[in-house]
């Protein structure tokens, strides 16, 4: 926990090739901890996908936005809202991509779920 709140901190101060480094250190020890669909492992892998999305790096930042999707699909359902949540990191990716149809569909699929 306290490596993932150093993590956010330096994220906030603009200093994301350290965030970078303390949100994987983070992801690892969830990983360990807690298996790699556990919310709390989620959560971490979340944040990794937010740092690097911050440092332009897209298509790193998709992969690690769909696996934070696909596992909270699976851990919490598709209505939770962590999970409408990760539907719409990835529509926010995919549209800085240029990928505006793709990031449409998420973002629609995310209304609709916040609108249930």
């Amino acid at each position: 926990m306290a490596v993932r709140n150093l993590a956010a901190v330096l994220q906030d101060q603009g200093r994301y090739e350290e965030s970078e480094v303390m949100s994987r250190r983070a992801l690892e020890g969830y990983e360990k901890c807690f298996g790699s669909v556990h919310p709390d492992t989620l959560v971490a892998v979340n944040n990794l996908a937010q740092v690097l999305r911050e440092q332009g790096r897209y298509e790193e930042s998709e992969a690690m936005n769909r696996r934070a999707l696909e596992g909270r699909e699976k851990c919490l359902g598709s209505d939770h809202p962590d999970t409408l949540t990760a539907v719409n990191n990835l529509a926010v990716v995919l549209r800085e991509q240029g990928r505006y149809q793709e990031s449409e569909v998420m973002n629609r699929c995310a209304l609709g779920g916040y609108e249930k």
